[in-house]
Order: C-alpha cells, then sequence, then structure tokens
C-alpha cells in the first residue's frame, strides 16, 4: 500500500465510483453537522462550504480531475 493511498485517518481512499461518491457526501456531512477539521482532529473546524469541498474531493481522490 503506498503512501498516497492512505488517509490521514488510516484509511484506503475508495476506488469505485460509488465509493468515492459516498466519500464526498459522508464528509459533506461532516460538515454539515459542524465536525469536520481541517489537517486532524485536532485542527480547527472548517466554516467554508468551498473548503469542505476540496477536502471532500481530496479525500475521495477526486481532486486532480
Amino acid at each position: 500500500m503506498s503512501a498516497a493511498r492512505v488517509l490521514a485517518r488510516g484509511r484506503r481512499k475508495p476506488r469505485t465510483k460509488v465509493g468515492k461518491q459516498r466519500k464526498v457526501h459522508k464528509v459533506l456531512s461532516e460538515f454539515k453537522h459542524g465536525k469536520l477539521h481541517s489537517r486532524s482532529k485536532k485542527g480547527p473546524i472548517v466554516t467554508s462550504y468551498t473548503q469542505a469541498q476540496a477536502i471532500a474531493l481530496s479525500e475521495a481522490g477526486l481532486s486532480k480531475k
């Protein structure tokens, strides 16, 4: 398993389209409930929707498209 595929939370990036959509939905739900942090769990809470989208796409492996 390469370092590029491992997320900060210790999980692999999803490989299928459905898995990527679920990951984006999960991260945006965290933002909606005010639980999305930048960097790690100890980082500041994300307040910008644009930043939340960028984090979601990055964690799903879609940010380079």
